[in-house]
């Protein structure tokens, strides 16, 4: 591995006479003389002690490593950041859960661009650092793998943190007792490993797969376990015929694999998430996805996992049946897959599926295609008085397609969360939850709090919940979140009242406030926009520079995110 090709950016600084402060300062950390003949390999680890997420990520990145030195390149680990959304859900903390995707996605660009790095391969395990690692490597453009974490094994009587939010409600309501709640927090998480449904971590990995950026089945490992490992060094071997064959990301992710992604996260009632994540993605890389693709692919595309939140089983569950290998594979011969798509293995979509054998015959987790759980998307794009420029829901029918109630208005997550604790929120209700999206929040917070009480009260079927902020993977309800104009902006949501009627509609993909519009533009020539909550710091520089969550919620909009093509 001598040529020049492979060698694009290390050679600039490890080459010549003038660089030898560059070769100095990297002999300290293990170069030899050989090293400085080969492809720099950047893994970018996402390791640290703040979550189980990623609490063994310092492991797998050292199994990548190997690969990459095995294979003839030089790999060179370092570290980037991650927020816990499962630890600092609820409180001021969770403001910075959306904002870490940025400076993720920053720091490996500033990193690896600043090292000269030929090649990057990052390893993500939590919901934010997992876009934020694709949104870093789409920006460099240089020949790049994503490693997923893996996910957690189930917690004692098939818990998980979902357990644990939703047991917070159940003692709230009297129906368990402290002690119950408190054995639940002790056993639901058993350790390392991603949030074990089909929640946002394991629906991205998913995605990231479909995508075509990272190895077959590296979505559906455990943490821990020997396939993981093998999957690291795998990826650490592959990036080198990447390097070799100038394979990029934008090889890779073209519109026809982010229609693959789409596709696949609706077959897996995947999270809501993904929706605001998948059009950063592509709008990092330069290709255009709407929330349109999304109602698109939805219109024909059924749920068929039997996944929690909304479904029964777990990751772990359908990694002993053979993790969604067999579903893309299934897609593929219905013709609902581009199988002509480029991966990291160099291979297409269709050459890797080509000997993958279906599931075996008896389970229950992935169903026929002709006996959905739902016909079409679970995703469901709403449009309306309340959203012109959309809103994201998820409704897999179980809840019912139409709701219409009286609106119940909080100011922020703090104040609904207490509502719905105290019993103030009743059966009939809409809790409208605002001043929480990008640039009012700012962040975009998770309203898992909120939508786990609701549950824990059980008045899941009885009472909705709308808000300009997001959805935990783990929310379940009749949900709408990602409301847009937000209600910082001046949008709808910013102009209801307390005992107005609303109605959301799934068929017709409506949420409408049913007051006149002579009445709305009333309201909206008195309305008042509040003063920003942070003038200083990380949070205010993000609210200055944040885009509509119908953008993606992304900070580098004028310039595309596309850096070296």
């Amino acid at each position: 591995m001598t040529s020049e090709k492979p060698r694009k950016y290390s050679q600039k600084i490890v080459d010549g006479s003038a660089q030898a402060p560059s070769r100095s300062m990297l002999r300290a950390v293990g170069f030899n003389d050989d090293d400085f003949k080969k492809s720099q390999v950047g893994i970018a680890s996402t390791w640290s002690m703040v979550t189980p997420c990623n609490m063994h990520i310092n492991t797998l990145a050292e199994e990548v490593g190997k690969g990459v030195d095995s294979a003839g390149a030089k790999s060179v680990i370092y570290n980037t950041i991650t927020v816990s959304d499962g630890i600092s859900m609820g409180t001021e903390g969770m403001k910075y859960s959306l904002v870490s995707r940025e400076v993720i996605c920053d720091s490996i660009e500033a990193v690896s661009a600043g090292m000269g790095h030929d090649g990057i391969i990052a390893i993500g395990g939590c919901d934010k650092n997992m876009p934020g690692c694709l949104m870093g490597l789409a920006r460099l453009n240089r020949p790049s793998i994503f490693v997923y974490g893996g996910t957690i094994l189930p917690g004692e009587n098939h818990t998980d943190i979902v357990s644990v939010f939703e047991a917070v409600g159940s003692y709230a309501a009297g129906d368990i007792p402290i002690t119950q709640l408190e054995h639940i927090e002790k056993t639901a998480i058993p350790g390392a490993g991603s949030c074990g449904g089909m929640y946002t971590a394991n629906t991205l990995a998913s995605a990231i797969e479909a995508l075509g950026m990272s190895m077959p089945n590296s979505s559906a490992q455990n943490a821990i376990s020997q396939n993981k490992k093998q999957d690291c060094i795998d990826a650490g071997k592959a990036i080198v015929y990447l390097l070799e064959h100038d394979i990029k990301p934008s090889d890779i992710m073209t519109k026809k694999a982010f229609e693959n992604a789409i596709t696949l996260i609706i077959t897996l009632g995947g999270s809501t998430n993904a929706v605001l994540h998948l059009i950063a993605m592509a709008d990092a890389v330069g290709v255009e996805v709407t929330l349109d693709d999304f109602v698109r692919i939805g219109d024909k595309t059924p749920v068929i996992a039997d996944l929690r939140p909304s479904g029964q089983y777990l990751m772990s569950e359908l990694i002993e049946i053979g993790g969604i290998q067999p579903l893309m594979k299934r897609l593929l011969d219905a013709g609902m897959l581009h199988g002509d798509c480029m991966t990291v293995t160099g291979k297409t979509m269709a050459e890797n599926l080509a000997d993958v054998a279906d599931y075996p015959t008896g389970q229950n987790i992935i169903l026929p295609f002709d006996q959905p759980i739902k016909k079409d998307s679970h995703l469901v794009i709403l449009a309306g008085n309340l959203a012109p420029e959309g809103a994201v829901s998820k409704i897999t029918g179980k809840e019912g397609l139409r709701f219409t109630g009286n609106a119940k208005v909080y100011d922020s997550e703090e104040q609904g969360f207490a509502a719905i604790i105290d019993g103030q929120v009743v059966a009939g209700d809409v809790v409208v939850i605002r001043y929480e999206g990008p640039k009012g929040g700012p962040g975009m917070r998770e309203m898992l709090s909120p939508t786990s009480a609701i549950m824990g009260k059980g008045l899941g079927n009885d009472v909705a919940l709308i808000t300009d902020g997001r959805f935990s993977g783990g929310s379940r309800g009749f949900v709408v979140g990602h409301v847009t104009p937000e209600a910082y902006e001046g949008g709808a949501i910013a102009l209801v009242e307390n005992g107005d009627s609303i109605t959301i509609d799934a068929q017709s993909r409506e949420m409408t406030l049913n007051i006149t519009d002579e009445e709305m533009a009333s309201r909206k020539q008195r309305w008042q926009q509040p003063a920003p909550k942070y003038t200083r710091g990380l949070l205010a520089k993000y609210a200055r520079t944040v885009s509509s969550a119908s953008t993606g919620a992304v900070t580098d909009k004028p310039s595309q995110g596309i850096i070296n093509r």
